[in-house]
C-alpha cells in the first residue's frame, strides 16, 4: 500500500472516554465509512449496540446480542465528525470516498487536564485518535467473487 493511496485524520485531545474510543476503533477497523456512519448514527438513537470486547467487566447484555453491548453516543458523535473529515481529505487526494475502507484506527490517551472545583480538582477525560483508510477498488473484488 502506497503512501499516496492512505488518508488520515487525527483528533487531538477529544473530550471522550479511552475505553469507549478502544472499543469504538476495535469495532470500525476493516469496515466501509459508508456503513460506519450509519451504525455510529442508530447507536447515538440507541436503535444499535457496539459489542464490548475488552472493557465488559460488570456490563449488562443487551436484547438481541450476544454478550455485552453499550451505547457510546458522545464518542460516536466525535468519530462521525473524524469520519466526516475523512472523507473530505480523500475527496482533497482525488480518492472516492464511497469506496473508503478503515485500515488502521489508533487510540491514546491524551495529556491530562484538571477541572478545578471547590473541593478538589476533578481530572477530565481525554484521548488522541487517529484513523487511517483506503480506497478500496471494485476490480479486486469482483475477482475474489469469481
Amino acid at each position: 500500500m502506497e503512501e499516496k493511496d492512505l488518508v488520515k485524520v487525527s483528533g487531538f485531545n477529544l473530550p471522550i472516554s479511552t475505553k469507549h474510543a478502544i472499543e469504538l476503533c476495535s469495532y470500525i477497523k476493516g469496515k466501509e465509512v459508508s456503513k460506519i456512519k450509519d451504525t455510529l448514527n442508530k447507536v447515538i438513537q440507541e436503535k444499535t449496540v457496539i459489542k464490548l470486547r475488552r472493557f465488559y467487566h460488570k456490563r449488562g447484555h443487551k436484547k438481541g446480542h450476544l454478550g455485552p453491548g453499550f451505547y457510546p453516543k458522545k464518542a460516536s458523535m466525535h468519530f462521525l465528525q473524524l469520519l466526516q473529515t475523512l472523507e473530505g481529505n480523500a475527496k482533497n487526494k482525488g480518492l472516492n470516498s464511497e469506496l473508503l475502507k478503515i485500515e488502521k484506527a489508533i487510540t491514546n490517551q491524551a495529556s491530562l487536564s484538571w477541572h478545578y472545583s471547590r473541593h478538589r480538582g476533578r481530572r477530565q477525560k481525554r484521548t488522541n485518535v487517529e484513523i487511517y483508510a483506503s480506497e478500496k477498488s471494485k476490480n479486486k473484488t469482483k475477482e475474489i467473487k469469481k
